[in-house]
């Protein structure tokens, strides 16, 4: 990789308006090796960016310490002997544009395919994944890489993930890796906040799929209200080749107005007049078997993950593959196969009374489509509901899912689910309200594994456990630290083996 100078970053930054200040001493020529915002990763040679509302200048200071040659920041430092630095107007702005530069334009080198939306995004990053490694590997290519809220794997590094989209710096790297790995697809989620705050900046992206909208993150650190989280997921579209609309999602006239910027547009979804037309959709056994029609193939897809709203999901990954001109072996093969840990993972005791699925669903569309879809598939069962919200943001969730689950359960579990800064006890009593308003008996037990474990213990008849918003995570967020701790589905089945003991 190309190695270039402090000049030539000052250049790049006035080019793009964003300089305010420079001073490069006598190092103009020197050249930059290494690029970050995090002080723990400067070496020798690095340009380092002051980002964030946290920033100290003894992270700065640490970072010269350690071999920063030049700094950029919205504001200067007084330091102990003189550094190189470019003030701008924007240090958001400035990290993408720094980002494509030093990794040369990386994504030229792969497909790159963004998938916003309320819900359903890391299951259609599954699926897409899925569908490309099996085709990939067929033609003896690396497995596709992912950008997802649950697991990243970019041919270099894979590991579980604690945001939906990385920092535009963190993102360009991962980006470099897949391009240096030679891997031909990346799927990835896109938040809304990552269009808000200019993270997916420089990014064009092949295919961009818009699933669905309903008020999410609304908080005063994240959206202050529906319409500016609505304009920030639309900013998808300026920055798409082909975009996929979801026919099924509300809103629909703006979200196709925006598409138009797109170079080319396709629709899916369960609503006749579909680009690719998804219906007939039914449940046989433990597997959902859907139709799917459009102007190359009309087929039966076979899904073997559980949820009846997962069929957008896999139409949004099916027209993604017809995009890209996948052939449907591979389309039925991928769907039929795919697996996310933590995502609609169902597990069930031996006396058949206890169905326990744990899965990621967190916010009101996905509460809406999952408490539907269980009451559909087990009409039979009472559903009991465990699940928490964090802390200090998407504030309107604690209404939405104790509305929503008090509606639908027969108990509900009150839990800690990334509380951050705020008290657990606080959150829980916010959410029991609305539990309470639908006249639902509630629980809070702060332990989410002690409260599954009482929960499947206390099963007397055919029930239904929702374990809900953290999947198979292995930390809880408590103040800005990362606890460790054991899974939802490993807490699951710890307590299925203590209750089928106790029923045998």
């Amino acid at each position: 990789m190309k190695k270039y100078s402090i000049s030539a970053y000052l250049d790049l930054l006035t080019e793009a308006g964003l300089v305010t200040e420079a001073n490069l001493y006598d190092q103009k020529n020197l050249a930059i090796e290494n690029l970050t915002f995090d002080s723990r990763e400067v070496t020798p040679g690095t340009l380092f960016v002051c980002k964030g509302a946290a920033f100290k200048a003894a992270y700065l200071e640490q970072s010269v310490a350690d071999g920063a040659v030049l700094y950029v920041s919205e504001q200067k430092y007084e330091l102990n002997r003189p550094v190189p630095y470019i003030l701008v107007s924007d240090v958001r702005k400035a990290m993408p544009i720094l980002g494509k530069f030093f990794y040369e334009d990386p994504c030229r080198n792969f497909r790159l395919i963004g998938v916003g939306g309320t819900k359903g995004k890391s299951t259609v990053v599954y699926y897409i994944k899925a569908i490309l490694d099996d085709y990939l590997k067929a033609a003896g290519q690396p497995e596709s890489a992912m950008i997802s809220s649950i697991d990243t794997y970019d041919g270099v590094k894979r590991f579980e993930s604690h945001i939906t989209t990385p920092e535009s710096l963190e993102l360009f790297r991962h980006f470099h890796n897949v391009a240096d790995s030679h891997i031909p697809y990346l799927s990835m989620e896109v938040s809304s906040q990552a269009l808000k705050y200019d993270r997916v900046d420089e990014v064009v992206f092949d295919v961009g799929i818009f699933m669905n909208i309903s008020e999410d993150h609304i908080s005063p650190i994240e959206h202050p209200d529906f319409e500016d989280y609505f304009a920030s997921k639309l900013k998808l579209f300026a920055q798409t080749r082909t975009a996929l609309v979801c026919t099924d999602s509300d809103y629909q006239e703006r979200i196709l107005a925006e598409a138009a910027a797109s170079e080319r547009l396709l629709t899916f979804g369960t609503k006749a007049g579909s680009d690719i037309y998804g219906y007939n959709i039914r449940k046989v056994n433990d597997q959902i078997l859907f139709d799917v029609k459009c102007d190359r193939f009309q087929e039966t897809f076979i899904l073997t993950m559980p949820g009846l709203f997962n069929v957008e999901n896999a139409l949004a990954a099916i027209a993604a593959a017809y995009v890209f001109d996948i052939p449907t072996e591979y389309i039925h093969s991928g769907l039929f196969r795919a697996r996310s840990d933590g995502r609609m993972e169902s597990f069930h005791s031996e006396d058949g009374k206890v169905v326990a699925i744990v899965d990621y669903a967190h916010n009101k569309l996905s509460f809406e489509k999952l408490f539907d879809s269980t009451r559909k598939e087990y009409p039979e069962s009472d559903i009991v509901s465990i699940f928490g919200c964090p802390g200090k943001k998407a504030l309107l969730r604690r209404h939405d899912l104790g509305t929503i689950a008090g509606m639908y359960a027969k108990k509900v579990y009150l839990v800690a689910e990334d509380p951050g800064a705020e008290p657990v006890i606080d959150i829980s009593t916010d959410i029991a309200q609305y539990v309470a308003a639908q006249n639902c008996p509630y629980e809070m037990i702060e332990d989410r594994g002690e409260a599954i474990t009482k929960a499947i213990l206390e099963v007397d008849s055919p029930t239904v456990i929702l374990i809900t918003g953290k999947g198979n995570e292995t930390r809880q967020k408590y103040g800005s630290q990362y606890i460790d701790c054991r899974s939802d589905v490993e807490y699951t089945k710890l307590a299925l083996e203590q209750y089928n003991k106790e029923h045998k």
